[in-house]
Order: C-alpha cells, then sequence, then structure tokens
C-alpha cells in the first residue's frame, strides 16, 4: 500500500504538470473546449483561463462578481462557461476569448448552484429558495415559486428534467413546463446531492450524517448511516455501479451492482489524516480521486466490491477545494484553499 502522503512531489501514477496561483482561496474549476484550457474562479471575484498543458495565463478578469464568486459550471460543449456569486448575478463567458457574453440579475441573494443541461441547451441556476433556468443566450425559461429553504444542489436527470434539493425533499421539474414530475420527501436539511447517470438513483449527504438514497423507478428508499460529520462529498462512477461518499476521514464506497447496496458492505478506503473534502471519478475506468482538508490528494484503482488501493497521492498547500479529471482521464486537477491550481499528468 502507499504510504501516507507528506512528500509533496506526486507519486505513483501523478506525474509532474504544472501549478498556479488564483488571487485568493480557490472556489471552482474545470476543463474546457474538451480538456485544452482549465478555467476557475477564486472567491474574490477572479476569474482565470489556463492552458491545460502548459499552464500558461490565456486571460484572467478580476472582481467580476461583487462580494465573490460562489460556482462555476462549464458548457457541455466547453465553450462557454457561467459563474454566480453574492451579487445576486450569473455570468456567462467566452472560454476561448474571456469576452463576456451575458449577465443575468437573478435578484436580491447568493448564486450558489449552477448546471448545465446536458445538451447544454439550458443553465440552471439557484438563488436562496428560488431556482431559475436560462437558455444559453440568456434568456429566462423558467422560475420557482420560493422552496421551503434554501436550495443546496442542483442536478439534470435529462435534457428536460432538473432536480432541487433544499430542507426536507428533491423536487423534479419539468423544463420548460414547470410541471412537477416527482417528489421525494425525507425530514431533514440535505446538504449535499448526486444524481445516477441514468437519473434513476438520487444520493443526498444529510445535516444528520447518513446518506440517503431514492431508487426513482420503484420508490424505494434507503439510508446509510455511521458517518462521522455530514456527508458533504457524493460522486457516481459514469456507468452508475459505484456511488463513493465521506463524511470523515474515510471514503466510503457503495457498490449498485446485483441488487445492492442493501445488505452488502461497502468499500472502504482509508489513507487520508483529515476529513475528505472532494471526490471525482474519471469517466472511464475505475479511478477515483479524493482530496482533503490537509491538502492530500488521492487516486484510488476500485475492485468489484468498491474496495482498493491507492495507485497515486500527492499533497498541496492548504484543504482541497475542487477536483475534476480531464476527459481523456490523462490530466488531474486540483484546487486549494490558498488559490493554488495544480495540475497532474495521469499516467493510463
Amino acid at each position: 500500500r502507499m504510504p501516507e502522503v507528506r512528500d509533496k512531489g506526486p507519486m505513483g501514477v501523478l506525474r509532474k504538470g504544472w501549478t498556479a496561483e488564483l488571487g485568493d482561496y480557490a472556489i471552482a474549476g474545470d476543463w474546457a473546449r474538451g480538456g485544452k484550457m482549465f478555467v476557475a474562479a477564486d472567491s474574490m471575484g477572479g476569474v482565470v483561463a489556463f492552458d491545460s498543458k502548459s499552464g500558461a495565463n490565456l486571460w484572467s478578469e478580476r472582481q467580476t462578481h461583487e462580494g465573490g464568486t460562489l460556482c462555476l459550471a462549464v458548457h457541455p460543449r466547453g465553450a462557454l462557461f457561467a459563474t454566480g456569486g453574492q451579487d445576486g448575478r450569473v455570468l456567462i463567458w467566452n472560454a476561448v476569448s474571456g469576452e463576456l457574453r451575458q449577465t443575468l440579475a437573478l435578484g436580491r441573494g447568493w448564486v450558489e448552484n449552477l448546471a448545465w443541461s446536458p445538451d447544454g441547451q439550458w443553465l440552471a441556476a439557484s438563488i436562496s429558495r428560488r431556482v431559475h433556468v436560462y437558455t444559453a443566450k440568456g434568456g429566462e425559461v423558467f422560475r420557482s415559486a420560493d422552496y421551503p429553504s434554501t436550495v443546496s444542489a442542483l442536478a439534470w436527470a435529462g435534457p428536460r428534467e432538473l432536480a432541487s434539493a433544499c430542507y426536507g425533499k428533491v423536487a423534479f421539474v419539468d423544463i420548460p413546463s414547470g410541471d412537477v414530475r416527482q417528489t421525494l420527501e425525507w425530514k431533514g436539511s440535505l446538504v449535499s446531492m448526486v444524481l445516477s447517470p441514468d437519473g434513476d438513483i438520487v444520493a443526498c449527504g444529510s445535516q444528520d450524517n447518513t446518506v440517503h438514497f431514492w431508487r426513482r423507478s420503484t420508490g424505494h428508499d434507503s439510508m446509510m448511516s455511521g458517518y462521522p460529520t455530514k456527508p458533504a462529498a457524493l460522486a457516481f462512477d459514469r456507468t452508475g455501479s459505484f456511488l463513493a461518499t465521506s463524511g470523515g476521514t474515510a471514503v466510503t464506497v457503495w457498490c449498485f451492482q446485483e441488487g445492492g447496496p442493501e445488505g452488502t458492505r461497502p468499500g472502504v478506503l482509508s489513507i487520508h489524516t483529515e476529513p475528505v473534502t472532494k471526490l471525482a471519478f474519471a469517466r472511464r475506468g475505475r479511478r477515483l480521486a479524493s482530496g482533503g482538508r490537509g491538502g492530500g490528494v488521492v487516486v484510488w484503482g476500485l475492485e468489484d466490491d468498491g474496495n482498493g488501493d491507492p495507485i497515486g497521492a500527492v499533497l498541496v498547500d492548504d484543504i482541497v477545494s475542487g477536483l475534476s479529471w480531464r476527459p481523456d482521464g490523462r490530466a488531474l486537477a486540483a484546487l486549494d484553499g490558498r488559490g493554488g491550481v495544480h495540475v497532474w499528468r495521469v499516467k493510463s
């Protein structure tokens, strides 16, 4: 087994890449243009675009959101991306040129969640207790009534169906009609949400240190307990076979094959010494990346039962605030609390 991450240099499948600095805490980032670029935003409202191979700064803008940036989402085709901030606005950018294409004013409050539909036709945004959906050109096609509490997460279940999580429920709404297709109720505060690739399984981390999941096709629901803290990090792999969760220093991987995870033991991945903050699966294969509060980034190779071994590791300067695999799986990016952007090449 790979030793605890102490040396800052990359080990195992991770190879030296490049590092850059943002102006402040790195809030969010992702690959654009099919992996040719990496765009990132910091907490002070700075937005920067990097060449994915060299790390060269392609363009940057400062103080784009008054009060700071809170979220970022790249269009599925990668030429556009959107940012949301404390100023109640959504900004849509041209990733290549840095040109600001649209400014959408949602009102008073914080824009905390953004999600493009799978076909890129619509952009969903949440502000306080409300959800808005826009076209890529900025036309509003849907605005919800107020939810019972602040919307904590958004995810698309298909090209026309949007899921929103808040206190007590997950609601599925048809876009643009606004018809509510399904409501899944749970008495508690839902702090995170992820959907399986086919949109059938909904998993939510709850304030009561549990993970709750529903099968939409059957209405069956289950609860996974025993987490030391609230499970804010959740990730499904691209096949829907594995759900990686963390509410503590270990990563728990539930297997949804062959009637699981009910009645099965999850895989437990332990190497982090401080709580895990981010999880991300590569698009192909069974590679899972985890990042922790202590700055450790680990790549795991999973087995059929969700157990696995660390196959790569590296240490960054502060809490891991973002993790993102390049679409081809040959590079991994991490963001940290000091504003660091780190990209490593990944051995196949």
